[in-house]
């Protein structure tokens, strides 16, 4: 007998990639549940599938840093800060942050399949009494326009918003006069991918090559260095209301347009903003 629930909840995180560096991702969870029905007729309540899930992945990786601590180039080490990981493949980062930011995985990459994998084996070896396997599907959402993935952290937030390098996949929607503008959605949206927006104010260091970002936060210290040109430095926190306006604001200017964007965090939830030149 099995049970399944579809579009259960998603997963927002960043990773790190040999190839690409900092990788923002958002992917959609489908759940399926295994084993013998109990006296009640049921495998399990649907209505407790979903906060028993959803609570491990929040504890778990979810907003967190994925490391493949096999992967070429990096290393990890105990600091002040709690960890420090650094890389030197495809470009150098070091970002430090209590343990709880990071989910350290002892993989060569960072792949749908072994993350899915990974979290159906957590979920099983938990399972309630009549149920004998969970088995989870990660799938990125189906997006036929513009989207980017991007990494930043939220200082203000009380939840893990907070944890320095956690990311999203998003769509990205641009109208002028009325229209939708796909090519300016096509070029904002490869100039944000896989970038890190920060706000100004948490910049402690900057020179030609690299930008470090440092804050205090309710779970604690963070920091982040990296690449100036894989950085995009927003006036105030990098809520998506703010990556909203920033976009409106900079698009408005550089076309001489009244500009409307539509900017997602991650899967099915965002905001809207319009500026005029």
């Amino acid at each position: 007998m099995a049970l399944f629930v579809n579009q259960l909840t998603h997963i927002d995180v960043s990773l790190w990639c040999p190839q690409r560096g900092l990788v923002g991702c958002s992917w959609q969870v489908d759940a399926l549940l295994e084993g013998a029905l109990g006296e009640d007729g049921m495998l399990f309540d649907f209505g407790e599938v979903k906060p028993w899930i959803k609570r491990t992945l929040d504890g778990g990786l979810d907003h967190t840093l994925l490391i493949p601590t096999q992967a070429p180039g990096i290393t990890v080490t105990e600091c002040d800060e709690g960890l420090c990981i650094r890389t030197t493949t495809p470009y150098p980062m070091e970002v430090r942050g209590p343990a709880e930011a990071f989910s350290l995985l002892a993989w060569e990459s960072v792949t749908l399949e072994q993350v899915a994998k990974y979290l159906s084996h957590a979920l099983t070896e938990q399972r309630p009494a009549n149920v004998d396997r969970v088995t989870l599907t990660l799938s990125d959402e189906a997006i036929s326009g513009a989207a980017y993935g991007y990494s930043h952290g939220l200082k203000r937030h009380l939840g893990n918003c907070q944890r320095i390098a956690h990311g999203h996949r998003s769509r990205l929607a641009i109208w002028q006069s009325g229209e939708r503008q796909s090519g300016l959605e096509t070029h904002w949206a490869n100039w944000l991918d896989n970038r890190y927006l920060l706000e100004q104010a948490d910049i402690e260091h900057q020179d030609d090559e690299f930008l470090t970002c440092r804050y205090q936060a309710a779970q604690g210290a963070f920091s982040i260095r990296l690449p100036i040109n894989r950085c995009a430095a927003l006036p105030g926190p990098t809520t998506v209301e703010n990556i909203a306006i920033w976009l409106a604001r900079s698009i408005a200017h550089d076309s001489g347009q009244a500009t409307r964007v539509q900017a997602f965090e991650g899967i099915n939830k965002g905001a809207f903003a319009e500026a005029a030149p």
